[in-house]
């Protein structure tokens, strides 16, 4: 999918755990109007790593269905924290949310 076709409920639906689903409904919600492009940027970027790797899961999971075990040259590192990561906007901003104009 072409990052500019990505939308909140399309990254929502992209994402594979409820815990970076919750996190990006919170991340729209509580990011400065000026900060949300670059916000959902970094949330597109994450869910295009995850669409990719989507064919090598699935074969991965069908070799596991049949043979009982991951394929041999499969590297199993979880990189779910990375992805969470890149997908984070950057604290500097989100410390600014609780401030009020009064």
């Amino acid at each position: 999918m072409a990052h500019e076709d990505w939308t909140v409920d399309r990254l929502h639906v992209a994402l594979p755990h409820s815990a970076s689903r919750q996190q990006l409904l919170q991340d729209v919600n509580l990011t400065p109007i000026e900060d949300l492009p670059a916000v959902l940027d970094g949330w597109a970027f994450a869910a295009e790593q995850l669409e990719s790797a989507r064919p090598l899961i699935e074969a991965a999971r069908a070799h596991t269905k049949v043979r009982g075990v991951l394929p041999d040259d499969l590297e199993t590192r979880d990189v779910t924290a990375d992805v969470l990561r890149d997908a984070e906007p950057r604290r500097g901003n989100r410390d600014d949310r609780g401030r009020g104009a009064a």
